[in-house]
């Protein structure tokens, strides 16, 4: 005894069947329209994720910084005075952020706040012998910082030890000076204080000049030497959704009144080639996906031309007019279903010749992409309600046939 089968299920599938080559073409252009989609925006994400993650893995999501120092003039207008006067903007020397321990326990009962790191950052002489170069140093708490900056992950030689007398240097401060880890090395701050540390740890940010530029030490020690005692020069932030960084610093000014900017504003115009790049994912898709709709839709217009004598003797017949149109949907969901399970495993299949192939001077990716489920379910779902909308049209033109028209032809 054959199983059941519905009476829509058991007429598309012999119609597909009868035009089996528009049926293989039409299932073959969904099949490259999918593959194309699912190549494209997983090798687009993985584009996007990985400038990020060189963006971001060196600097935090927010920055807490003290107020500007600004000028004003020592008496007040008065009427009937004319003051001439050029108030020229004051030097900007180190301060501290006012109170910041209360500021940063207001900042951590955020719930999308992650990671709070206070930091002593001034510039500073790195000396030793006759050679010098002008660096930054940074104070942090490690178990903090390193929780928003992968540092230990960057180290070439020695570790990411920071007790008071350690200094943490980049490989080309390293190689202009001839520094080693358990070298000596002299800092001396701008105010005129110095001191003598040892080089515990050499790392490598992927950046010339963040390497000869940047050297780290405990907290504490920065403090003492940029003359900070107990004050920091900033508070680090990160949060569980980068891209809302914006609004919770805009949130974290307003609540503190310190002055919060994050990696969006500092990095304008590379947010502004994200985003470009997110739109132009998007607008692949949707012309992808609007070709692969016309293509669906064509088909199954001729094959309602074809099969309209058919159609109108089922019709006399008695079917209804809305199985007449069930019909034709379901041509169309079995063509965009059909298509993308084609175009998924193309795409899968392009996708991890790309990771093997695509290599850099490395051995790694130039562009590592993951294959992701939701990628091809999503993928699944938009060919076949895509499918689904394309034979509307179609099979309403069908469920209107007159029955006595379509049959004389």
């Amino acid at each position: 005894m054959r199983n059941w089968q519905p009476f829509e299920w058991i007429v598309a599938s012999r119609f597909l069947r009868e035009g089996r080559w528009q049926t293989v073409f039409i299932i073959g252009g969904v099949a490259i329209g999918v593959a194309v989609i699912v190549f494209m925006s997983a090798l687009l994400t993985g584009l996007q994720a990985n400038f990020i993650r060189r963006v971001l893995t060196a600097q935090s999501h927010i920055q807490l910084l003290p107020p500007q120092q600004t000028a004003r003039p020592l008496r007040g207008g008065q009427p009937g005075l004319v003051e001439d006067a050029i108030v020229q903007a004051p030097l900007q020397r180190l301060k501290s952020i006012d109170q910041w321990q209360a500021i940063a326990a207001q900042i951590r009962a955020m719930p999308e706040v992650l990671v709070v790191s206070p930091s002593a950052t001034g510039s500073a002489l790195v000396v030793r012998g006759e050679a010098s170069r002008a660096t930054s140093v940074v104070g942090i708490e490690p178990q903090l910082y390193f929780r928003i900056v992968t540092l230990p992950d960057k180290m070439v030689r020695g570790g990411t030890r920071l007790n008071a007398g350690d200094i943490l240097i980049g490989v080309d401060l390293a190689s202009d000076l001839g520094l080693g880890v358990g070298d000596k090395l002299r800092v001396t701050a701008a105010s005129g204080a110095d001191s003598v540390f040892t080089v515990s740890g050499i790392f490598d940010l992927g950046n010339k000049g963040a390497n000869q530029r940047t050297t780290y030490m405990a907290l504490h020690g920065a403090q003492s030497l940029l003359g900070l005692q107990g004050g920091i020069s900033s508070l680090d932030v990160t949060v569980a959704d980068i891209y809302a960084a914006e609004d919770v610093a805009q949130r974290i000014t307003a609540r503190t009144g310190v002055e919060a900017d994050s990696w969006i504003k500092t990095n304008a115009q590379f947010f502004s080639a994200v985003q470009a790049q997110i739109t132009a994912n998007t607008a692949i898709r949707f012309f992808v996906g609007l070709s692969v709709a016309f293509g669906i839709a064509s088909v199954l217009f001729v094959s309602v031309v074809q099969k309209s004598r058919e159609i109108g003797i089922l019709r006399a017949m008695g079917v209804t007019r809305g199985r007449v149109l069930r019909l034709f949907l379901l041509q169309g969901g079995l063509l965009g279903l059909a298509g993308s399970a084609v175009g998924s495993s193309i795409g899968a299949v392009a996708l991890l010749l790309w990771r093997r192939l695509a290599l850099g001077p490395d051995g790694l990716p130039l562009v590592p992409v993951t294959l992701e489920a939701v990628l091809f379910v999503a993928a699944l779902l938009l060919a076949t309600v895509t499918g689904l909308l394309a034979a509307v049209a179609p099979a309403l033109r069908a469920a209107r046939l007159d029955p006595v028209v379509a049959i004389r032809g």
